[in-house]
């Protein structure tokens, strides 16, 4: 089993920026690729990003390249996604999740593990 924090939400006022955080622990986890997913109020969950573990590969989703960016942090167990510039339009809850393979997959269904969502707001 894998525990999943997520932290760092809030309200923002567009084009500002954030740092969300998911805290990782449980099993070991290096073979697994961590991912943040996003959803808004009446909307599917979305995939943002995702990160593999031992490499650090990164993958993102074609319409967010250049706002968002994944990081780990392999010593402190932790994943972040820093978003700048940010919009009204990516109000939504963010999600990070964990996937028990080494390649990058991007679909919600393909992960196995959730963390409880952190709330960003972004006022106009």
């Amino acid at each position: 089993q894998l525990q999943l924090v997520e932290s760092g939400g809030g309200l923002v006022q567009a084009g500002g920026s954030l740092r969300l955080s998911c805290a990782v622990s449980g099993r070991t986890f290096s073979r697994y690729t961590l991912g943040w997913f996003r959803q808004a109020p009446g909307k599917e969950r979305e995939f943002v990003a995702a990160i593999t573990w031992s490499r650090g590969t990164t993958y993102y989703a074609d319409s967010l390249k250049g706002r968002f960016t994944i990081s780990r942090d392999n010593a402190k167990n932790m994943v972040y996604l820093q978003v700048t510039g940010l919009k009204p339009e990516d109000t939504a809850v963010y999600y990070c999740a964990a996937d028990d393979t080494m390649s990058v997959r991007t679909t919600a269904i393909s992960y196995d593990y959730w963390g409880q969502g952190t709330q960003v707001a972004v006022s106009s």
